[in-house]
């Protein structure tokens, strides 16, 4: 039984929502309130069960919640996912029902674009519910903003690391083209960087190493190739016990969501001299963007606290060594002690 369940005790609220007419099937999980409504963005995919779904809204909602406190934003963290191919059931009768679903939340939720959701579904979300950013009439698609939030995370571990936050003849390899990794390789080689780039997509592989002419690496090799910094901004889960004894990098830092499968990777990745940026704290800036939208802002506010990331991420690194813990320790540390100074939403909204 889905009550007796412990998956989601943690959580404030779990909410599913189907509409038989258009096949939505969608989890929203609230994760926490305390510092203001939950808000995080929409994930459409192809789960191979439902209860894959559960388990990755559960803990992308658990990460927005630390997220949002890290980079000081009185907000709580929320995640949503949509369960199916996104070829197959992606159209704006879909979104209207997921729309009246995120309405139903009565703003405790606020959601924005993800894997496989953009600007234009978030457009057909706002004709059924205001509890939603991203949208064209607001700051648009936060990706680059993501990707600059990322780039100054990744100088600040280069200072710790080096004594220098240039990048100049540092090798990256970034796993990953979307958005945000195609605009993070883009800063990374204006800053002279030399980029490796990866990614299942072979086609916007090619395409990128043509227009950059930068080198490329098949997806299955990647971990074992040696560089600087190591960036995922792809999917989650990818520094575990298979790849941590691959890795042949001094930092890893990238824009992924739960980019170590388990917490303890975290002590695994200090153990073997990687200094780890927290995803939740480097890749914060996609959230400041959609919070700059909702409570009042403009992008190039935005980019600014993007940049303004990596001095933060600094001082964690800083508090870890002093502490002699992982960095992801000194940023939970952070985080909680925001959360724990705050009051949480009551469970109806007046």
């Amino acid at each position: 039984m889905v009550f007796d369940s412990t998956a989601h005790s943690d959580h404030e609220q779990v909410s599913y929502f189907t509409d038989p007419e258009t096949g939505l099937q969608a989890i929203v999980a609230i994760h926490d309130t305390t510092l203001g409504p939950s808000l995080g963005g929409t994930r459409m995919l192809d789960y191979a069960s439902e209860d894959a779904a559960l388990e990755d809204v559960l803990r992308l909602s658990h990460a927005m919640t630390y997220k949002a406190a890290a980079a000081d934003l009185p907000l709580g963290g929320g995640k949503a996912v949509i369960l199916g191919d996104p070829d197959d059931l992606s159209s704006e009768a879909l979104f209207e029902a997921y729309g009246r679903a995120v309405d139903c939340l009565a703003g405790r939720y606020i959601t924005s674009v993800d894997v496989n959701s953009g600007v234009e579904d978030m457009d057909v979300v706002a004709r059924e519910t205001d509890h939603v950013v991203g949208t064209s009439d607001g700051l648009g698609d936060p990706s680059p903003i993501t990707a600059h939030g990322v780039f100054h995370g990744i100088r600040a571990c280069a200072e710790s690391v080096y004594g220098t936050r240039s990048m100049d003849g540092r090798d990256v390899v970034i796993q990953g083209l979307g958005k945000v990794g195609r605009s993070l390789a883009e800063e990374l080689l204006a800053d002279g960087a030399s980029v490796t780039v990866t990614d299942v997509d072979t086609e916007a592989v090619d395409a990128f190493a043509e227009e950059y002419d930068v080198e490329t690496i098949d997806p299955e090799a990647v971990y074992s190739q040696s560089c600087d910094v190591f960036a995922p901004c792809a999917v989650g889960g990818v520094v575990n016990d298979e790849t941590i004894p691959q890795l042949d990098c001094d930092i890893v830092a990238g824009g992924a969501n739960n980019i170590l499968a388990e917490r303890r990777h975290a002590a695994v990745l200090r153990e073997q001299d990687i200094l780890y940026a927290p995803d939740y704290v480097i890749n914060g800036a996609g959230l400041i963007t959609v919070a700059k939208e909702y409570l009042g802002g403009t992008r190039e506010e935005a980019y600014e606290e993007a940049a303004a990331l990596g001095d933060r991420l600094l001082e964690m690194i800083e508090l870890a060594d002093e502490r002699d813990t992982t960095v992801l320790d000194a940023a939970d540390a952070y985080a909680e002690n925001r959360i724990e100074g705050g009051e949480r939403m009551p469970t109806i909204p007046t």
